[in-house]
């Protein structure tokens, strides 16, 4: 058997070694789809468009314009005269987002009293839109801080009367709340799927389309031979991609590995048996590659959605969220960044471990039983 299953694998690694364009293939689209999701996937928005109509035109007013500008987080790009202009602004595109000061702002501020601002924003993006409300919650309220220590010194004893409330952020595992930090262990868990899933269906299907399965079958190779020699060399090119991109994500990327690679390993091994039984199953349904490519486009988009790694499951239709306990990039996602942000170990893991090790057992299962009817 091992001379057989030596001799399977022999030829799958001739086959991408006489392919010049196999190492590009494997290896340059990755890097490149890993570089473009740390550079440009983020929550973080800068520079949002912003018009602004002061009718106080105090002190105050503009010094809560600056407030805004020195953030960085702002652009203002219309200071309006009338409210049809903010309209026109926005309607436009011109500007995602109006500061509107009504006049009297100062003195009902000074007065202790609730002082009037209106602040619209374009909803048409809910994300920007959320995230630029959330700047200028925390604007307004250092804005609001700093005139309160102005208007009445600590030692006056003339504030208003209010309740004070000191806040102290101390966020764990990624202080400085970077998107990358999130992001990039993510990405390993995505591509790595989508490259085996692609690599393991097509490569069946190749064999079936170029004609030599059948005569692969007649040999005295036998078919969970035949699957092994297709499958272990994906495998191990799963565990490649695993460590290139964890070596991009800290060298290049600056995201702090503090777990232990040996559980790093384990996840990865087991997340890998159910991508290959995912791949084996897509080419059990299929004839021809195009055939393949298709399946693999509608089973990956599901799976990346309900997965969690950009949308959270908590807030997904309940129906969903079961779905979700079939996807073992779900339970990876969890691995990968507890593992290196975390730091954690199988102690507190093993029940995505577990839940990995079943599904990956039972698409394994599957796609071998397919196969089998396949052939017949």
């Amino acid at each position: 058997m091992f001379e057989r299953l030596r001799a399977m694998l022999m030829k799958e690694f001739l086959e991408l070694r006489r392919d010049r364009w196999a190492i590009f293939r494997l290896v340059v689209p990755l890097l490149i789809q890993v570089i473009v999701y740390g550079y440009a996937a983020t929550f973080t928005v800068n520079r949002v468009s912003t018009a602004v109509l002061d009718l106080d035109r105090s002190q105050a007013s503009r010094s809560l314009v600056s407030h805004f500008v020195a953030t960085g987080r702002f652009d203002v790009v219309d200071v309006a005269d009338r409210q049809e202009q903010i309209t026109r602004d926005i309607d436009s595109g011109k500007a995602a987002l109006a500061i509107i000061i009504h006049a009297g702002f100062a003195q009902y501020l000074y007065d202790g009293k609730t002082a009037p601002l209106l602040v619209v924003v374009d909803g048409t993006n809910s994300n920007t839109a959320l995230i630029a409300l959330g700047y200028v919650g925390q604007i307004v309220a250092q804005f609001q801080a700093e005139e309160m220590a102005k208007a009445w010194p600590a030692q006056s004893g003339a504030a208003p009367a209010t309740v004070a409330v000191s806040l102290q952020e101390r966020p764990w595992f990624n202080p400085g709340l970077e998107d990358r930090w999130f992001f990039i262990p993510g990405v390993l868990g995505t591509l790595t799927l989508v490259q085996v899933i692609n690599l393991t269906s097509f490569a069946v299907v190749r064999e079936r389309e170029m004609g030599t399965l059948e005569q692969i079958m007649v040999s005295p190779i036998r078919p969970i031979e035949f699957i092994l020699g297709k499958t272990l060399p994906f495998f191990l090119i799963g565990l490649a991609d695993v460590v290139l991109v964890m070596g991009l994500g800290v060298w290049w990327f600056d995201v702090p590995f503090v777990g232990s690679p040996l559980v790093m390993l384990l996840g990865s091994s087991l997340f890998l048996l159910g991508a290959l039984g995912l791949g084996l199953l897509v080419s059990t349904f299929s004839r021809t590659q195009q055939q393949a490519f298709a399946l693999n486009f509608f089973l990956i988009n599901p799976i990346f959605i309900l997965s969690g790694f950009a949308f959270p499951i908590a807030a997904m239709p309940r129906v969903l969220q079961w779905t979700t306990f079939l996807n073992p990039l779900r339970y990876f996602l969890v691995v990968v960044r507890a593992v290196f942000l975390k730091g954690v170990g199988v102690a507190f893991l093993w029940p995505e471990f577990a839940a990995m090790t079943a599904l990956g057992a039972g698409l394994l299962a599957l796609s071998v039983l397919r196969f089998h009817k396949s052939l017949d």
